[in-house]
């Protein structure tokens, strides 16, 4: 560990030298990506240098007790040595924390994509139920919530619905949420009581940052169309919803959440660019010889990930067994216990790599 911590040291310092360079201050795009890594090291550094300073304080306290006649002063130092023990020992757990390698997406803004799956109605108003979730954590943490597209249904329902989230963390709260979620309930139309079970998409995707994914113009089509509402009456009488296809993969993005063409058109093409870096990251990690062990779930789609049971008032995460009997708490947005103990799960399967 103590090489880690001493190739850590070395790194930071020569960003150090790197940031007050002319030549790297004039590179804007090396420039973000070194500020990025030395905001990232920082705390390490500094949780690093407390860390050699009890190590040196104990190492001190230990030659002085050896000489140490006085018996007062004996069982002072024994006890600051007793008290330095315990902080390096806190320390050293703390530093391997730090230590794991961080996520190359952390610190994103996110894209977050929820479509109904089986179960027709049911499904679009359990999407609802997601959507208010989501946006419900993400406003109690004042996270800004921007709308990019909204595809309802007759009863209220959501076929699907995409929106952002502006934050710096919160990728790595709602990096965990892609894959199927299950619903368990009585729907409102059905007489005799019985259960139904239902599933939803959700696809959270980060945000290409500037510079790291640039799309041809010669590898898009761009076509216009006047944007309709519920039941498909005319919501305006301009072509300002937009569909943008991208030839080489195929992908097609629609927005026509706004009046103004411009503005659909910057959020397709937001929306398109997310799922391009999300499809490289994707190739990318296929071509490894392996995935990270650390990951929670292979983030997939079709993998169910949860079940919310509303007759038990249940949320069970089936990644890491944790079941929860506050379906009304998480639902309004509660969700602090189902992330927190994801990333709690990720981690120490990060460490185990470590040691």
């Amino acid at each position: 560990m103590d090489a880690k911590l001493n190739e850590i040291k070395h790194r930071f310092e020569e960003i150090e030298k790197q940031l007050s360079n002319p030549e790297v201050v004039s590179d804007q795009k090396v420039f973000r990506e070194l500020n990025k890594e030395h905001s990232q090291l920082s705390p390490v550094v500094n949780k690093i240098n407390e860390y050699n300073k009890c190590v040196k304080d104990l190492s001190d306290s230990k030659e002085l007790i050896k000489s140490e006649d006085d018996p007062e002063m004996k069982e002072m130092l024994s006890l600051e040595i007793t008290s330095l023990e315990d902080k390096i020992k806190e320390l050293n757990d703390r530093l391997m924390i730090m230590l794991i390698p961080a996520d190359p997406n952390s610190g994103k803004d996110i894209i977050i994509e929820i479509r109904a799956g089986t179960g027709g109605d049911e499904a679009s108003l359990f999407a609802a139920d997601l959507f208010r979730m989501y946006t419900r954590y993400a406003e109690t943490k004042g996270w800004k919530v921007e709308y990019l597209e909204v595809n309802t249904n007759e009863i209220g329902g959501f076929k699907e619905v995409s929106f952002s989230i502006k934050s710096n963390e919160a990728y790595d709260a709602f990096k965990y949420e892609s894959g199927t979620h299950r619903v368990q309930r009585v729907p409102e139309t059905e007489a005799s009581g019985r259960i139904h079970t239902s599933a939803v998409t959700v696809a959270v995707l980060p945000e290409a940052e500037e510079d790291e994914l640039v799309i041809d113009p010669n590898d898009i089509r761009v076509d216009v169309y006047r944007s309709s509402g519920h039941g498909g009456q005319s919501v305006n009488t301009t072509d300002s919803a937009v569909r943008i296809t991208h030839i080489p993969t195929g992908m097609v993005v629609t927005c026509q959440d706004e009046k103004s063409q411009i503005k659909n058109r910057a959020k397709a093409l937001r929306v398109l660019s997310a799922r391009l870096l999300e499809k490289n990251n994707a190739e990318k990690q296929a071509k490894e010889s392996q995935m990270r062990k650390s990951q929670v779930g292979s983030g997939d789609r079709s993998e169910r990930i949860r079940t919310y049971n509303y007759p038990q008032s249940r949320v069970t995460d089936h990644r890491i067994g944790l079941t929860l009997y506050s379906l009304e708490k998480v639902l309004e947005g509660e969700m602090d216990e189902l992330i927190n103990s994801l990333k709690k799960f990720e981690n120490e399967s990060l460490l185990k790599d470590l040691r």
